[in-house]
């Protein structure tokens, strides 16, 4: 774990940056927040102490209350990065609030400070070309809560430095993440490709009446998601054929090959097949019901977190 001497800012205090303050906290960084949205910000404090102890009940953070003591509130965005060797910006998804953003920061910042953005979506190179410092920008995109799903996106832009990816690689591997790199850039990265290509077809399946909404689900829950949770498609397969992968595109790949001919194509997010899926799917969305199914995830994922951490610690 991080020393309690070094520094990040999190500019963006909502629910992305409140879960990486958390995270850095617990790992023993000084954090300081920023927002300017004053409400948001005078309430991260107290949601990011109940994220740690929710942490800690499930053996994921061993000291909430001492890593409340790291985390700090900064008046300005110049205060917020002083002195800080990594920043984490959570702001609004849009280029422009990205480009001005990012300017700020490459203006502000010591030199040597890594930038990097926890957009979904967007990558560097749309927003850091002009910077002078832009070889230490980058993506760092988590998965939503990243405090109980570790992934991290590494991706930088065509001038960001090997250094750089170096380096935030080994912070996030340092503050308990599991960081994967991206070799060059590509809208959506990886993560948010493979899920698009999955929902694509969940859209298709139940939109033509192949299988309700509520058993689509279940396939994924019950089946397919119980292996993704510690094998990856490759190792998967690996498993799927006497002789291993080589095997099962020998066995298997026909099938996929007239899959891969008819993928599902933009129409299934349009009408008339995205009504039917809306229609298809048996719960209203109530405030209750998603308050109520986002703290559910959140336990699951952190008792899951702590299995998967306690088989680790056995291998």
């Amino acid at each position: 774990m991080a020393s309690s001497e070094r520094n990040v800012a999190i500019v963006g205090a909502g629910l992305i940056g409140r879960a990486w303050a958390a995270i850095f906290a617990r790992a023993g960084w000084n954090v300081r927040l920023t927002d300017p949205h004053i409400p948001t910000l005078k309430a991260a404090p107290r949601l990011i102490r109940d994220e740690l102890h929710a942490l800690a009940r499930h053996g994921l953070a061993a000291d909430p209350d001492g890593a409340m003591t790291r985390v700090s509130v900064a008046a300005s965005l110049q205060e917020a990065v002083l002195d800080v060797e990594f920043i984490q910006e959570n702001g609004p998804e849009k280029v422009e609030d990205k480009r001005a953003i990012f300017a700020q920061l490459d203006r502000l910042t010591p030199p040597s400070a890594l930038l990097v953005s926890s957009t979904s979506a967007i990558v560097a190179s749309r927003f850091t070309e002009t910077l002078p410092g832009r070889a230490r920008c980058l993506i760092g995109h988590p998965v939503n809560p990243p405090h109980l799903v570790p992934l991290v996106e590494l991706c930088g832009a065509p001038w960001t430095s090997p250094e750089a990816i170096d380096r935030a690689r080994n912070i996030y591997r340092e503050i308990g993440q599991v960081p994967v790199t991206i070799s060059r850039e590509i809208n959506g990265f990886v993560l948010n490709r493979l899920q698009g290509a999955l929902l694509a077809e969940a859209f298709r399946l139940v939109g033509e009446g192949f299988i309700s909404a509520d058993d689509l689900d279940h396939t994924v829950k019950d089946g397919l998601g119980l292996r993704w949770s510690f094998l990856g498609p490759f190792e998967t397969i690996e498993l799927n054929a006497p002789g291993g992968i080589p095997d099962y595109c020998a066995r298997y790949t026909g099938f996929y090959k007239e899959l891969a001919a008819s993928a599902a194509g933009p129409e299934v997010y349009q009408s008339p097949n995205v009504d039917r899926v809306i229609a298809a799917w048996p719960h209203q969305p109530a405030p209750e019901r998603i308050a109520d199914l986002t703290q559910r995830r959140n336990e699951r994922l952190a008792a899951l977190a702590a299995h998967k951490a306690a088989q680790n610690d056995r291998s």
